[in-house]
């Protein structure tokens, strides 16, 4: 299989030469079903004959190659100001494949470090956000520095015991000390997770008093701004945008489709599985926040789109996810940014520059042309999926029209007012 991508045999046989001679074929075979083209195939066959002349030169043997021994190849090669692109991928592939066969062990787990009275607290109050609440995993991420923040400065850091002689005072003091140099949203999201943390203590009995009371609201006008949208011309210039003859196109037109239309959420579209498409019953299945799953109507053009893609786009990979990567290899979105990178794409080429360009500026497009079309804001907030009418309150303020004509004359005394 080595030959099938060299036009010259010389090049096929020094590979045969090497080393990882035997083990080449099923390496060539891993990297075609990942769906590398030839030409990256064979650049990688070029890292494999490098890397197995250095063994060579330096007699390792191939069960003595791992990736301490990378890394340190890879450093050597970059004290001398000779590095390749792709270099410890396409060896951690090679490794990756070894393994599978057996001719490598597999890698020992890192001794386990040990755990102080803190690491240990955090690990749980972790999995209370997991198992308890339901959260997803950026917001635990988000929540960690928050709180190992105050546990270091309010506690001992490696007793995390003292937690029950901390007071209101503490939480106070902490918070209002961090918040001044940072932005609104940053003393939300800290408030939000030190309420989380001390209820998560009082619940599991680490302190006596329930300290979530005690921290501070950060102030934040409510209903203060305006929801950023397109007109539905603009939304419409935006779907035309993408090329329906190319993959990408294909894929990206269905991504804006969802959320134009059913106003799904980035994440949601990330989550989104071949199971999820209910193809007979015309509807399609939402994971949405909290793990809550909904089920939403199949629109004639999201399914079109949707099954033009699956036919004639998506690459072949193991991933049930909906939407994969167009370059090899084929794996599913790892986060949101993806779709909100083929949002901004899109409005580049539709040449389209609203004060917002991530994948929510599409969600409030929605809502807000139903307010013109004359829904109410329940209606709005079932398509929305909101648990809360006070969420879709701010959607009440983007109908300008119909708000002068509520709105009374300013009081005047003559010519002055």
């Amino acid at each position: 299989m080595v030959e099938d991508f060299f036009v010259r045999p010389a090049a096929a046989q020094r590979l045969r030469s090497c080393a990882f001679s035997d083990h080449l074929d099923a390496f060539c075979a891993r990297l075609s079903g990942l769906g590398y083209p030839p030409a990256t195939i064979r650049y990688k066959l070029w890292v494999v004959d490098t890397l197995a002349r250095a063994m060579a030169a330096a007699h390792v043997a191939v069960i003595d190659l791992d990736d301490r021994y990378v890394s340190r190849f890879i450093a050597d090669r970059r004290r001398r100001g000779r590095t390749w692109w792709g270099f410890r991928k396409t060896v951690s592939q090679l490794i990756e494949q070894l393994r599978s066969t057996g001719v490598l062990r597999a890698s020992e787990p890192e001794p386990a470090r040990e755990s102080t009275p803190t690491e240990v607290l955090l690990a749980r109050y972790e999995e209370y956000l997991r198992r308890e609440r339901a959260l997803s995993e950026s917001t635990v991420k988000r929540n960690r520095p928050f709180v190992r923040g105050f546990i270091a400065e309010r506690c001992c850091s490696t007793d995390a015991t003292r937690l029950d002689r901390v007071g209101a005072k503490d939480v106070r003091e902490f918070l209002l000390g961090r918040i001044r140099h940072m932005a609104p949203s940053g003393g939300l999201s800290m408030g939000t997770a030190l309420r989380s943390f001390f209820r998560f203590l009082f619940l599991h009995g680490e302190t006596s008093v329930d300290l979530s009371l005690a921290v501070p609201t950060v102030r934040q006008w409510r209903l203060s701004s305006v929801p950023k949208y397109m007109v539905a011309q603009d939304v419409e210039r935006l779907l035309h945008s993408c090329d329906p003859s190319s993959i990408t196109g294909r894929r990206d037109r269905a991504v804006l489709l969802l959320l134009a239309r059913l106003g799904l959420r980035a994440g949601e579209v990330v989550a989104l599985e071949i199971g999820d498409l209910h193809w007979r019953e015309g509807e399609i299945t939402v994971r949405g926040k909290g793990s809550v799953r909904d089920r939403l109507p199949l629109l004639p053009d999201v399914g079109r789109a949707l099954a033009r893609y699956l036919r004639k786009g998506r690459p072949p990979g193991n991933s049930r996810r909906v939407f994969l990567c167009r370059q090899a290899p084929y794996r599913a979105f790892s986060s949101h940014s993806a779709v909100t990178s083929i949002v901004r794409h899109a409005l580049a080429r539709a040449g389209l520059a609203p004060a917002k360009r991530g994948a929510h500026l599409l969600r409030h497009s929605l809502a807000t042309g139903m307010v013109r079309r004359g829904a109410s804001l329940a209606e709005i907030g079932q398509v929305l999926r909101h648990r809360s009418l006070n969420t879709t309150e701010i959607y009440s303020k983007v109908d300008f029209g119909a708000l002068r004509e509520v709105a009374m004359p300013w009081p005047t005394t003559g010519r002055a007012r």
